[in-house]
């Protein structure tokens, strides 16, 4: 509030921007005002038209899809894996089509995708990739930063995630083709950076673009919690380890899918998850949860089954997206949430299925 300026352009917005590029090894980072405005960003950048197609996960949160729909895209849905939300990488490539111009991954709770696969389908079919990493920060694959494996990657700072400003995000571009051409797009299709650079005589409307930074305020909020970021992990990782070692037994285990790390990705503690039987199930366990005063919540709805879509299209056959919607129960993670807190959460879930 010293500073007098409140507008996003200032000192702590390079400096966060720097610390994310230094401790993650991205390449060229912009900090947004949401995931969302990223999203939007990323399908103007890599200059989605309508008729091209965009594959991308049924699970998921719809500003994933609105960002390519609203440039026209047709979405063509993946189911999720068996044994994780995820999208299943090996039904990807007899997606694709001539008209397939980008593959958009969710890494969901903060889990890594198989890239090498995902990498590999791209580049032999010369499309892009696009990482909806929302949920992603200090999360790694084969230990190298999600965010950095795609063209381009979106991250969010909602107050939901890991750490937050209310409402923000970046994107973060891995293309060096396309970092030039999304500074204009974050100034609003201006040339202002070249202005302010010296570099171009007049400031002056070159190219589309968004609003897209976020208020000083915001980025004030944002800078300490990324100075403490390592602390803010170590909380959530003992809270999310302790979850795991209280419902790891044969009581649960036998009745519910409990979430699984692969060997090749870390776990940032961003989701800690069960998956029951039926929605019947998952809402009678939401319902004595609530009556010991906890809070558990189901998460996305498939995409593919929404009304908005189905007016448009028929609906593909995508099981496991449909039992994550119906099934998947998410448990109270936050930063304040003592580990005493989840041994009695734990004792109520295991009280249920008693």
């Amino acid at each position: 509030m010293d500073t007098k300026v409140l507008t996003g352009d200032f000192d702590l917005m390079e400096k966060s921007q720097q610390m994310l590029k230094g401790k993650y090894k991205f390449p060229s980072v912009f900090l947004t005002n949401s995931c969302t405005t990223a999203l939007e960003m990323a399908a103007l950048l890599v200059e989605i038209e309508p008729g091209d197609e965009v594959i991308l996960p049924s699970f998921t949160y719809v500003s994933t899809a609105n960002a390519f729909a609203l440039r026209g895209a047709k979405l063509v849905f993946a189911d999720s894996k068996l044994n994780h939300p995820n999208i299943d990488e090996d039904q990807i490539e007899r997606l694709i089509t001539t008209k397939t111009k980008a593959i958009v991954l969710v890494h969901y709770a903060g889990v890594a995708c198989d890239m090498d696969k995902v990498i590999r389908i791209a580049r032999k079919n010369n499309i892009f990739v696009i990482e909806d990493a929302a949920q992603c920060i200090d999360s790694f694959y084969k230990n190298k930063a999600l965010g950095t494996f795609g063209d381009i990657a979106c991250f969010s700072f909602h107050e939901t995630k890991n750490i937050h400003c209310g409402e923000g995000g970046c994107l973060v571009i891995n293309n060096a083709n396309l970092v030039s051409r999304a500074d204009r797009i974050k100034n609003k299709g201006t040339n202002r950076s070249e202005f302010m650079r010296n570099e171009v005589k007049k400031y002056e409307w070159v190219d589309l673009g968004f609003s897209s930074t976020p208020s000083a305020i915001s980025v004030a909020f944002l800078y300490p919690q990324l100075l403490d970021i390592d602390i803010v992990q170590e909380k959530r990782k003992k809270i999310w380890n302790r979850y795991l070692k209280n419902l790891s037994i044969a009581s649960i285990t036998d009745k519910v899918q409990l979430p699984i790390i692969p060997d090749n990705a870390s776990n940032n503690a961003h989701i800690f998850y069960l998956v029951c039987k039926s929605d019947t199930e998952r809402n009678l366990l939401i319902n004595h949860l609530k009556k010991n005063s906890i809070q558990a919540v189901f998460h996305y709805q498939s995409l593919h089954n929404s009304p908005y879509y189905l007016n448009k299209h028929n609906a593909p056959e995508l099981p496991q997206a449909d039992r994550y919607s119906k099934c998947l129960l998410r448990l109270p993670l936050y930063f304040d949430l003592s580990l005493k807190e989840v041994d009695f959460i734990s004792e109520k879930i295991i009280e249920f299925y008693k």
